[in-house]
Order: C-alpha cells, then structure tokens, then sequence
C-alpha cells in the first residue's frame, strides 16, 4: 500500500478519535446510552485506524500527529460547542505542541515511508 493511504487512516483516526471524546461530555460518566455508544464505536474505530498506520509510520511520529492535532481539534471543539475558553499560556502550550507536529512532518526523515 502506499504510505499516504497510512497517512489518510491516521486521519481518520484523529477523527474518529476526537469525535469519541467529544462524545463522552455528552455520555455524562456513560449513564447515557447513546452518547456512550458513540463513544466506544469511535475509539474502538479510532484504535483500529491508528493500529494499521504503524505498518509503516513510526510509533513516534504517529502518537505525536495523532496527540498533538486532537488537542488543537478538541480544544477549538471545547471552545465552540462546550464554551470552554482557553486562557493564553494554555493556547501558547497548544500552539507549540502544534508547532513541534509541524517540524515533525515538514523535516524530519523519520516520517517518511
């Protein structure tokens, strides 16, 4: 397979990832049946997606794109749907995690398939 298929699954895991942690404010401690479903499907997904990518992307390099973009995405997600305002030291944090996924992909060789 070609490795920007792995790259395309590693985004749909970050996704699906996000998604199901979205989900579990919903899921209120999985006393609510379908935001908990929800839940389980798409971190049961997410894991599956993120498993396949390390066929050919380093262990290393997947968790820090996969960590590092669903904080930037739930922290926008929080934001926008929860109204869970980030103060500017945790943005600056963000924003340098960020940073370091973009490093990570732009230059580094270990990346690459």
């Amino acid at each position: 397979m070609k490795a920007s298929l792995y790259w395309l699954y590693l985004g749909i895991a970050i996704v699906t990832e996000v998604i199901g942690t979205s989900a579990l404010k919903s899921a209120e401690g999985f006393t609510r049946f379908w935001p908990s479903v929800l839940v389980v499907v798409s971190y049961a997904l997410s894991f599956y997606l993120l498993s396949l990518t390390l066929k050919t992307i380093p262990v290393g390099v997947v968790y820090a794109v996969w960590s590092g973009v669903g904080m930037v995405l739930l922290a926008i997600i929080g934001a926008v749907f929860f109204k869970q305002m980030l103060d500017t030291p945790a943005m600056v944090g963000i924003g340098l995690i960020l940073a370091g996924v973009v490093v990570i992909n732009l230059f580094s060789h270990t990346s690459l398939d």
